[in-house]
């Protein structure tokens, strides 16, 4: 795919050959190694590396100094917060190569992992779940489970919307201040949101924040 499709900064290098999709925008000191793919409409903040063979979806909003590691996939709409770690070994040594044994890390669809947090790698972040920043995540993590603390432990749930979701009803439902949207758990023990699919995409009216985060609070 054409450079003309996408935006990438002079002081930004993009090795080939890699896939990279209309619309994203790849920013000051960036690296993009070859047989990186990129999907649409990403933006790779300043010194932002993608290593060969990492598979990014579209939406994908990458923050300042984060590395993405060969075994990493992330699928569409997943923000990686400024400085947030990954990694690709658990057993590292500087002696011992093991380019052919990088573990697979999966963070799936609207994942959220905020500043400086570390995901250790071999694990699978469920859709929409949320990190909160400086947390250590070492195992998988549910769709929309509020994970806080070294290491990461659930705290609750979060919408779609990034608010916590409490005070259930008599049917087990609770109801995102935000965006309306109501989410119950499954029989299997799954967060579920009852108005959208988790693979649909947001109704543009419900995609623009209106209201302060701590106004929600009061």
């Amino acid at each position: 795919m054409g450079q003309s499709n996408y935006y990438c900064h002079e002081s930004a290098y993009v090795d080939q050959p890699v896939e990279i999709g209309e619309g994203t925008k790849i920013w000051h000191f960036a690296h993009v190694m070859k047989n990186a793919q990129i999907g649409r409409n990403c933006i790779l903040g300043q010194n932002v590396c993608v290593s060969s063979d990492v598979i990014i979806g579209d939406n994908v909003k990458i923050q300042n100094n984060v590395a993405i590691y060969t075994g990493t996939i992330i699928e569409d709409d997943v923000f990686l917060g400024p400085s947030c770690v990954l990694t690709n070994v658990t057993n590292p040594r500087s002696q011992v190569v093991r380019r052919n044994l990088y573990e697979k890390t999966l963070f799936r669809r609207g994942a959220t992992v905020g500043a400086n947090a570390t995901i250790v790698c071999g694990i699978e972040l469920g859709r929409y779940c949320f990190i909160a920043a400086g947390a250590v995540v070492v195992k998988d993590i549910p769709d929309y489970a509020l994970m806080i603390g070294v290491p990461a432990k659930q705290k609750g749930w979060m919408s779609r919307h990034g608010h916590m979701l409490r005070n259930p009803d008599a049917d087990g439902i609770m109801i995102c201040p935000e965006s309306g949207f109501r989410y119950r758990l499954n029989e299997n023990n799954v967060m579920k949101c009852l108005d959208i699919g988790e693979e649909e995409a947001l109704p543009e009216e419900k995609s623009v924040g209106k209201i302060a985060y701590d106004e929600y609070k009061e």
